[in-house]
């Protein structure tokens, strides 16, 4: 038996209930509801009119405080994202990021003693703070409330895009649940299904299940460090009829939760559910195509299994040194077919837009220079 990682110290409290948090464009918050007392909701803030799509989340060690990962969960739902997190909110997860979370068993990493007998509980002697089931719950719930008439979220919810995903324990309850036909993509971070049965986690799973999954996986790793690692990676190994993305960063267990919005996990996340639930085709270049964006990120070790090509043409973004010494931001777009660039000496369209200088202000909401009065404009470029 070994023992989880902790997971990585946070930047300082985050948001807590109903507090807006993260980055995007609809800042949102951590919310509840009577008719689900056992989960917690992200939302934004200001719901928009278009439906979102739905993102059901398992915590790391099958905790039973929504809170625990509340950057990464805020993060993606600014984004949005309607999520719905095992647990009732108790603030005293908000602080730390996510909770330390006991891990899948695999091989242990380099150097890691096992404990002392006696000195380890029994795999699965203990319940689970959370079940799987509790996933299901949610999305039953958010099929209803997207239908009922007079419901907060009636047309708000788009209950035919469904994702849903876990940290550690979390991604096997996730795992678990994902031979529903209502879910569309399974996000599995620092977790993979036990090489050896008779893991911590009480979620009964065994790797002849992965035989049952329909849709795309994303599995994300801390690096081998991470002592779900080589979980994962044999369930990538074992997963040949479905798209897969395998990506290692080498940050441990803990992952990147409790960096601010999430930190790198909560972008990869985010860019995953925008190419599998929002079709986004910018977002399909990070993950496919030759080169995708995380293939050429040095900090990523990845694998790619059955993906499709990517959509449309391929986004570079660049920073050119101009008279001034200052950087103009540019965004190059360049033709692709079939996952590759194409070759050779093309034609080349310049198409300049006015610079908006975007802000949050004091209620939370993003705005753009261009939409204040003038005079109001002018002040704020003034003060920098």
């Amino acid at each position: 038996m070994v023992s989880a990682n902790a997971a990585a110290p946070g930047p300082g409290p985050g948001p807590g209930l109903n507090e807006p948090g993260g980055s995007g464009p609809f800042p949102a918050a951590a919310t509840t509801t009577p008719q689900l007392p056992q989960h917690t909701l992200y939302h934004p803030v200001e719901m928009p009119r278009q439906a979102l799509p739905l993102y059901v989340w398992g915590n790391g060690g099958c905790s039973d405080n929504g809170l625990s990962h509340a950057r990464y969960l805020r993060e993606i739902a600014s984004r949005g994202y309607f999520v719905i997190a095992l647990g009732a909110p108790r603030p005293a997860g908000a602080a730390g990021g996510a909770a330390p979370a006991p891990a899948p068993r695999g091989a242990p990493p380099p150097g890691q003693r096992p404990p002392a007998p006696g000195n380890a509980p029994a795999p699965g002697s203990s319940p689970d703070p959370t079940q799987p089931e509790q996933m299901l719950e949610a999305i039953d719930w958010a099929t209803r409330e997207a239908a009922r008439e007079g419901s907060p979220f009636q047309g708000r919810i788009d209950v035919t895009r469904i994702a849903v995903g876990g940290h550690s324990c979390g991604g096997l309850q996730a795992l678990a649940v994902s031979h529903d036909p209502r879910i569309r993509t399974t996000l599995v971070l620092a977790s993979g299904i036990y090489i050896r049965p008779g893991g911590r986690s009480g979620v009964q799973i065994d790797k002849w299940q992965l035989e049952r999954l329909h849709s795309p996986l994303l599995y994300l790793t801390g690096g081998p460090e991470d002592i779900a690692h080589a979980n994962a990676t044999d369930d990538v190994q074992r997963i040949n009829r479905l798209p897969v993305f395998f990506g290692s960063l080498p940050v441990g267990h803990g992952g990147t939760f409790s960096q601010p919005d999430g930190g790198e996990w909560a972008r990869v996340s985010t860019r995953w559910l925008d190419w599998q639930l929002k079709g986004d085709a910018d977002a399909s270049w990070d993950f496919a195509g030759d080169p995708c964006r995380l293939c050429a990120d040095e900090r990523w070790t990845v694998e790619r299994k059955n993906l499709p090509p990517p959509q449309g043409p391929r986004r570079e973004s660049l920073y050119v040194p101009v008279r001034d010494g200052t950087r103009l931001a540019m965004h190059v777009y360049r033709p692709a077919r079939d996952g590759a660039l194409l070759p050779g000496r093309l034609p080349t369209v310049f198409r300049f837009t006015p610079y908006r200088a975007r802000f949050r202000s004091a209620d939370a909401r993003v705005r753009e220079l261009e939409t204040l009065r003038p005079e109001i404009a002018k002040r704020l470029l003034g003060a920098g």
